[in-house]
């Protein structure tokens, strides 16, 4: 059975959804227009819904023409038709440190809402205030999965993996000065958390940390479906 569409330049992935329960998502970075809008319209055929990330302004311009139904999120560069049809029980709270984490914080809060996930956010609740995140301790404690951001020395999600026992999803961010390195120390410093239970995607990578975020909830809500339905 054929699993892949192939266009010449690339081979759509059509059977993904199948394998994992989410359909191939493109990352619009190094593809011109015609070959995401050529990706976008065979996904969009196969599976009824279709996303794409990293899109720049100029090129959702071009798309909007050609898909009139589609939405383009210029925080988060996030172009999308349809979604889920099922919603998972529970809820991903998306926490970022600063303002300038928002385009990423918002890539992983999109993403996982396209994906069939319900969504919270507290943005700007970083350690230089930290009563700003205290003020949402409830929060934190009854979210299923955590989503949290960060530029700089990249704190906020060892803070967090402290006041929850539900997964922590640690995101490093660009933002920041000299010795930030681009990311490298927040990564630097989230790989090395001595919170228990903080995993760490990689620098800027929202649609990474929805994506794990989403399996986990995935999971969640299957086996409450199948303790249902054996008591």
């Amino acid at each position: 059975m054929k699993t892949f569409d192939d266009l010449g330049f690339c081979k759509v992935d059509t059977d993904r959804e199948t394998r994992t329960g989410f359909p191939e998502v493109i990352f619009c970075q190094g593809k011109t227009t015609a070959q995401i809008a050529a990706i976008f319209r065979r996904l969009l055929d196969h599976h009824g819904k279709a996303m794409a990330t990293r899109l720049d302004a100029a090129g959702a311009q071009s798309l909007s023409v050609l898909f009139p139904e589609a939405r383009y999120d210029a925080v988060s560069r996030i172009f999308s038709q349809g979604g889920a049809a099922r919603r998972f029980n529970g809820e991903v709270l998306v926490l970022c440190a600063g303002t300038a984490d928002v385009p990423v914080a918002e890539e992983a809060a999109q993403t996982a809402e396209w994906m069939g996930c319900r969504v919270g956010r507290r943005y700007d609740v970083g350690v230089a205030g930290i009563d700003r995140l205290l003020a949402y301790r409830d929060e934190v404690a009854r979210a299923g999965v955590l989503i949290v951001v960060a530029g700089m020395e990249g704190a906020l999600p060892s803070v967090v993996g402290g006041l929850t026992g539900s997964p922590v999803i640690a995101v490093p961010t660009s933002v920041g000065y000299g010795a930030h390195f681009q990311g490298l120390t927040p990564l630097l410093t989230m790989l090395t958390s001595c919170a228990a239970g903080v995993s760490v995607v990689n620098i800027d990578n929202g649609f990474g940390a929805a994506y794990q975020a989403s399996l986990i909830m995935k999971l969640a809500h299957e086996g409450c479906r199948h303790a249902a339905s054996l008591s």
